[in-house]
């Protein structure tokens, strides 16, 4: 008991700084694989490739569109293919156009999600979302959530030069908002996120049930590691 007490102390010590959580979207707020899984396979049928089970797509997903459309031609999470940078660019924008034909209909937000990030809104801390998925989708999604307005920031993969595993978006997303990097905090299910954070000198918080190429989100160190998203208020309540 004395252990956990002071565990708890020292996270209300370090979080007493904190105004601001940045968020990742697919695999931290939602579960986007099902309608990701369809858009691929429909861009592979049409190069009459095989298609892939959502587990596998599920794998693959974290590193923005393009890299998703490159391991479904190479057929693996390692790329490795013979298609010319024209050739990817051409089925992208058909797999960008499978996507937004479905109007991510089997997208779903995690459970928790909703009230958590209005109670962390309703106790005055600043929400950004800061995903590799192209910015189009973004306010889409989070729209028929009904939490798009929760957001003061919203930086997608295609909005900077950088994407994440680079530091880039979350200092952007610090001097948008005028706040320092010991003032944040990343929330995320990949090894992206928890790397991003690292490098902008931000704290992180690793989500479990997300997707992370089948690796543990504990093996990349994030300062705290939960396994339910609704864990979040226990360090900011």
């Amino acid at each position: 008991m004395l252990c956990l007490s002071h565990e708890l102390a020292n996270q209300k010590f370090v979080m007493q700084e904190i105004n601001t959580f940045f968020f990742d979207l697919d695999g931290t707020l939602v579960d986007s694989v099902p309608d990701l899984a369809t858009a691929l396979n429909q861009t592979l049928n049409d190069y009459q490739l095989p298609t892939y089970n959502e587990q596998t797509i599920r794998h693959w997903v974290g590193n923005g569109a393009r890299v998703l459309v490159e391991r479904g031609l190479s057929g693996s999470a390692e790329i490795r293919h013979h298609y010319t940078s024209n050739e990817i660019d051409a089925a992208l924008e058909k797999f960008l156009f499978y996507y937004r034909t479905l109007d991510t209909k089997s997208t779903v937000l995690y459970d928790g999600v909703f009230s958590t990030l209005h109670a962390l809104k309703e106790q005055g801390f600043t929400l950004a979302l800061i995903t590799n998925k192209p910015s189009e989708f973004i306010e889409p999604i989070l729209s028929s959530f009904s939490i798009f307005s929760l957001f003061s920031l919203t930086i997608g993969g295609d909005s900077l030069p950088e994407k994440k595993p680079s530091s880039l978006p979350l200092l952007h997303a610090c001097e948008k908002l005028s706040v320092s990097p010991s003032q944040c905090v990343m929330v995320g299910d990949s090894k992206n996120d928890i790397v991003a954070a690292k490098a902008a000198n931000i704290k992180s918080i690793g989500l479990t049930y997300g997707y992370n190429y089948g690796e543990s989100i504990a093996k990349y160190k994030p300062n705290w590691v939960f396994d339910d998203f609704e864990e979040i208020l226990t360090l900011a309540s």
